[in-house]
């Protein structure tokens, strides 16, 4: 909105200077760009990761699947360090031998890691493998990939704003440095007259 009275201020100006008018100008068309063209970036890379991360989240639920291990021995308590994106400070991680079978029928026998208080033998808790049995973690659900997607594109508009923003203060920056050395230049033209009887006359 400065800009535009900014524009409309100098329109008729006789004290008007081309670097006020490229000045007012340019933060138009910053402000044009940051209203406009972020947004649509946003909206541009959000789409695209929330196109990517769906995929992703087909491609490992087809290729992971959650199947029962039964324990066979337990081996020790919180050996391994907890998720801090999933656990909270109460979880007990214990370290079990544990068995289970695999999507493709092969029996599968292994160390894992389980939340189980007080594992047992013949105790049973969830497993995510292959369809061979190989360990993977959890896949990724449709809700967290969204939410990854609009992080994304929020991120990438914030972005576009701050360099849109970053570059007019740059050219601001070049434009007063020459403003300024304009005006050196006229005050070394005419200081050496300073005080002359009949300078200006």
């Amino acid at each position: 909105m400065r800009s535009v009275i900014g524009l409309w201020r100098w329109r008729h100006n006789p004290l008007r200077r081309t670097t006020d008018l490229v000045e007012a100008w340019l933060a138009l068309a910053a402000l044009l760009v940051i209203a406009f063209g972020a947004p649509l970036v946003g909206t541009a890379v959000g789409t695209s990761a929330d196109h990517a991360l769906q995929q992703a989240v087909r491609h490992q639920r087809a290729d992971r699947h959650q199947v029962t291990a039964t324990v066979v021995r337990a081996l020790s308590h919180s050996s391994v360090q907890p998720d801090p994106e999933t656990s909270t400070a109460r979880d007990t991680r214990t370290r079990v031998i544990a068995d289970w079978t695999a999507p493709d029928g092969s029996r599968q026998r292994g160390v894992v890691v389980t939340l189980l208080k007080s594992p047992r033998p013949g105790a049973h808790f969830g497993l995510w493998t292959d369809r061979h049995g190989r360990l993977v973690g959890r896949p990724l659900d449709g809700a967290t990939a969204t939410t990854h997607a609009v992080l994304a594109g929020f991120g990438a508009a914030v972005l576009t704003a701050g360099c849109v923003e970053c570059a007019r203060r740059l050219v601001l920056w070049h434009l007063v440095r020459r403003r300024y050395a304009h005006w050196d230049r006229a005050w070394d033209k005419a200081g050496p007259d300073w005080g002359k009887a009949g300078t200006g006359s």
